[in-house]
């Protein structure tokens, strides 16, 4: 194993060279946030896949290939398909946006009162998400190293904390983009193929097991329907997927890019779900299907070659746990710890064209750079305690997706696509989703179907009764709103400069009714993300 362990050892170096070199290029907020706005198609659309492939879609996603078959694909399967919707639906209208989090876009949709709530719940989210993706160092080390659970998540964690710190975005951009290569060359050119000849073929494949294993639906089409509610919408709302899209350098990259990071996606889903129905055939008796993938590795691949693959399901954990950790840090400096500072009544710093989000009113008196990396340590310090403490990751990672989408997708949908939701029913949608949820888990359990079905149609009827019950929103503050999905930032941050340099009136409504309204903009229904 000494090779092995040498290219492992050689591969986490090199992640924390790319900090480091990724530290000289972020001088800005936005630098160390969004990676300066400044992504091509090609680092785009490797890190955006990067990202949304973790431990779970590369360990779990040949778990589910060895209890299931070809139909375990799916859950990977649905984590595309929300990557296409994303990106060719709403990506353009988003990297438009120039915010940073997604409650500043609920906040600039609704006039400055989508307030804590929003950023507590997706901070919540977020916050488990790098939780749950650094448990999973403790399997990965553990085959490498036989190391303790604990003394493997603390290891794992400081690199990934490490490297995230240094350079903040551009560093995560950097090291995402070598963990794609790596991922792609270990999982899909060289793992895939092997797995197939060592099971015998597909012929052999089929001939030894069952025939559920190669039906479409045979996970059961109640957890597909499960999954598309989770893991699909998840992907269309998550902040640590919607930062990713700011990185774009515009509308085409956002929309081509993570098209073509969606695909990668659902391929990756087949190739696990094969690895794993070959995993079956050549070790039937394994005593839980998530060692599959470490026991194939171990046993189908040569010296060397081996280290490789454990790097790439190392990369896979690890692009994962940086890009929510940091966006975990980001909503919990920008929409939490900037309002709290300010007063939560006050709401939040007006967004000015740049896309600066809360808080640029203080720009220039403390270093921002230095604020957000303070925030990702204190995070990352948190995530690995939790990490240590915690056991069911199953159950928690579930907990948050439930909360997120059943809280948050409505009103963030609503807000993109239906200009008479008003503030009140944003509120309502968050609050009834979000209790729905958690009291139906409660209930029924936490890994059962019923409750976000529940949340969902709570929060939808909340939003609507409650919206259409109430006042429109206000004119202006739709103005501003339509200008920037209009892509004409300067239009909606001139006034709102001038009002806040002339000290003027209190964030929310008071900076937006000094926009006026872009010429030509309209409402029409979004069709971008990619």
């Amino acid at each position: 194993m000494a090779v092995d362990y040498a290219v492992i050892v050689l591969y986490l170096a090199g992640m924390l060279a790319m900090g480091w070199w990724g530290m000289r290029r972020a001088k800005s907020k936005s630098d160390f946030l969004v990676a300066g706005r400044r992504l091509g198609p090609a680092m785009y659309s490797g890190t955006m896949a990067a990202i949304v492939l973790g431990g779970a879609s590369t360990i779990g996603g040949v778990g589910l290939g060895y209890q299931h078959g070809l139909s375990g694909a799916w859950m990977v399967f649905t984590i595309g398909l929300g990557l296409l919707a994303l990106s060719l639906l709403f990506s353009a209208r988003i990297a438009r946006l120039k915010v940073y989090t997604v409650s500043e876009m609920l906040d600039l949709r609704y006039g400055g009162v989508a307030g804590i709530i929003s950023g507590v719940v997706m901070w919540a989210y977020t916050l488990m998400l790098a939780v749950t993706s650094t448990i999973a160092y403790a399997t990965i080390f553990d085959v490498l190293f036989g190391l303790d659970r604990t003394v493997s998540i603390v290891l794992g964690g400081v690199i990934v904390v490490g490297y995230s710190t240094l350079g903040g975005m551009w560093s995560i951009t950097l090291t995402d983009m070598v963990q794609f290569v790596v991922k792609t060359i270990g999982v899909l050119l060289i793992l895939l193929p092997v797995a197939v000849v060592k099971a015998g073929g597909f012929a052999a494949m089929k001939a030894q097991l069952p025939g559920d294993y190669f039906a479409p639906l045979g996970i059961g089409g109640g957890t597909v329907f499960t999954y598309v509610l989770i893991y699909s919408f998840g992907m269309l709302i998550g902040q640590d997927i919607w930062q990713r899209v700011f990185t774009a350098r515009g509308d085409r990259v956002a929309r081509l890019g993570g098209t073509a990071a969606g695909t990668y996606c659902l391929l990756y889903a087949l190739a696990g779900a094969v690895i794993g129905t070959a995993a079956k055939v050549l070790h039937p008796h394994l005593g839980s299907p998530d060692d599959a993938f470490a026991t194939i590795v171990r046993d189908a691949l040569p010296v060397g070659v081996r280290g490789l693959v454990l790097a790439a399901a190392l990369s896979a954990v690890m692009s994962t746990s940086s890009g929510a950790l940091i966006a975990c840090a980001t909503v919990a400096n920008n929409d939490i710890w900037a309002r709290l500072r300010r007063g939560v009544g006050r709401g939040r710093a007006p967004v000015d064209g740049t896309g600066s989000g809360a808080g640029q009113a203080a720009e220039g008196t403390h270093d921002e750079v230095r604020g957000n990396r303070v925030f990702i340590l204190l995070m990352g310090v948190a995530v690995i305690g939790l990490a240590c403490a915690l056991n069911d990751v199953v159950e928690a990672l579930t907990l948050a997706y439930n909360v997120l989408v059943g809280g948050l997708l409505v009103p963030i949908l609503g807000g993109l696509l239906w200009k008479r939701g008003t503030a009140a029913g944003a509120l309502a949608a968050v609050a009834a989703g979000g209790l729905t949820v958690i009291g139906s888990m409660a209930a029924l359990g936490v890994l059962a179907n019923e409750p976000i079905c529940y949340g969902l149609s709570a929060s939808l009827l909340a939003y609507v009764v409650v919206s259409l019950a109430g006042e429109p929103t206000d004119a202006a503050v739709l103005a501003a709103w339509r200008a920037r999905l209009a892509g004409t930032p300067e239009a909606a941050g001139a006034p709102e400069r001038q009002a806040v340099a002339a000290g003027a009136g209190a964030p929310g409504r008071a900076e937006a009714a000094a926009v006026p309204s872009a010429p030509g903009a309209t409402t029409t229904p979004p069709s971008e993300r990619a």
